[in-house]
């Protein structure tokens, strides 16, 4: 493990992300990236930026920002004189991305359990601060963002920029299917998720590169099979 004097998870998202996390635009990015993983802007739908700027309570700057870096993510497509509309989700590209997820984030996991500060570890541990809460409710709004943080929180626990430039766009697509699929949860098969997440930090926590390696990849299977085998295209497809 990293001293704690080293670069924290923090600084490293402020160097990744191109601003710091507290600036207006960047919550203006997370606001509808969240939206976009939700379907609360839909597969297909036309962005205005001035209906968005409204919306998010947000400069026009901020919201073209925004749109730029989820542009370069593949959440939504631009294109000169059509303007801007959220991405398809198709169950072709979500097999694609799984097959580059399998291959990067175990490792990413083990680099994580090499590198991370106590300060990583802290963020890793409080992601799913208030889970058993949301997985009873069925709220998939705070699981998602408790699941992006958490996914975040490891990418930056490498202290590889590079990696994590890969890896985290890569969830914010898989983020996608799952909140589709999500409906169809029971309470337990959620808190079974958010468990087998736990289990990374854990292991990243003890400093076990390969037990973070086996534990990634458990999750990957279990997405895998619930989620991408399990996936309906026509369903995924609509935003269903």
């Amino acid at each position: 493990m990293r001293s704690t004097e080293a670069a924290t998870g923090a600084e490293a998202q402020a160097g990744l992300v191109g601003w710091a996390p507290e600036l207006q635009k960047a919550k203006v990015y997370e606001q509808i990236l969240l939206d976009v993983i939700l379907g609360k802007l839909a597969p297909g739908s036309r962005l205005d930026e001035q209906a968005l700027a409204l919306r998010y309570d947000a400069g026009l700057a901020g919201v073209r920002d925004a749109l730029g870096r989820l542009a370069l993510e593949g959440l939504v497509v631009r294109k000169p004189r059509a303007g801007t509309t959220v991405a398809p989700l198709d169950l072709l590209d979500v097999r694609q991305d799984f097959e580059a997820r399998r291959l990067i984030e175990p490792h990413c996991a083990a680099l994580a359990a090499q590198n991370a500060t106590a300060a990583d570890i802290a963020a890793l541990r409080r992601a799913f601060d208030g889970c058993e809460a949301a997985a009873r409710d069925g709220d998939s709004r705070a699981l998602i963002l408790m699941d992006q943080k958490f996914h975040a929180a490891l990418a930056f626990a490498t202290h590889n920029l590079t990696l994590a430039k890969i890896v985290i766009p890569l969830q914010h697509k898989a983020a996608r299917i799952w909140a589709y699929s999500m409906a169809d949860d029971t309470p337990d098969e959620r808190l079974a998720e958010v468990e087998r997440h736990k289990q990374i930090g854990e292991c990243v926590a003890r400093g076990d590169a390969e037990a973070a390696r086996a534990a990634m990849l458990d999750v990957l299977g279990a997405f895998l099979h619930s989620r991408v085998v399990a996936g309906r295209p026509d369903d995924v497809r609509s935003g269903r």
